[in-house]
């Protein structure tokens, strides 16, 4: 398999576009903990230093799925300056490696989204405590079809 400059630029696009949901994510999750911290501070509540600290576990993820962009970005880049040259063994290499940096990125874009969910499920803890411990099925994956419950009905 030969590569081409064009081959490596494909990736150009898909990082440019998963950074800029994750900047915008990092700019959300860092404004919700500015205003937790604000509230934690005119009433201390052990809910709001678990949400904070879930926050803060979700921008150490953003930063890694950043940090693997940027790398492949980079790897890409200097694959196609060495395709340029000619070295077509190099130019897998930095290719293959640009794509594993890739795969890590949207891997950790998942595992980012799935912590998400947790941080829904804080922020709701004190309506299941006011409606008698019920869990709350916007946070299943299951569909009402599958949750075994036949007085259920989906429309």
């Amino acid at each position: 398999m030969e590569l081409t400059i064009s081959t490596p630029a494909l990736l150009f696009s898909t990082v440019s576009l998963l950074m800029i949901a994750f900047t915008n994510r990092f700019l959300a999750i860092a404004s919700l903990i500015r205003d937790l911290h604000e509230k934690f501070r005119t009433k201390p509540d052990t809910v709001y230093v678990a949400q904070i600290q879930n926050l803060h576990r979700r921008l150490l993820i953003i930063r890694n799925i950043q940090i693997s962009s940027v790398i492949s970005l980079l790897l890409s880049a200097i694959c196609m300056l060495v395709i340029f040259q000619g070295n077509q063994t190099a130019a897998r290499w930095l290719f293959g490696s640009a794509l594993v940096m890739q795969i890590l990125a949207l891997t950790l874009s998942v595992f980012e989204i799935s912590i998400s969910i947790n941080a829904l499920k804080i922020e709701l803890s004190d309506m299941e405590k006011e409606l008698g411990r019920r869990s709350f099925e916007l946070f299943s994956l299951r569909s009402r079809h599958s949750s075994g419950n036949p007085s259920r009905t989906t429309e």
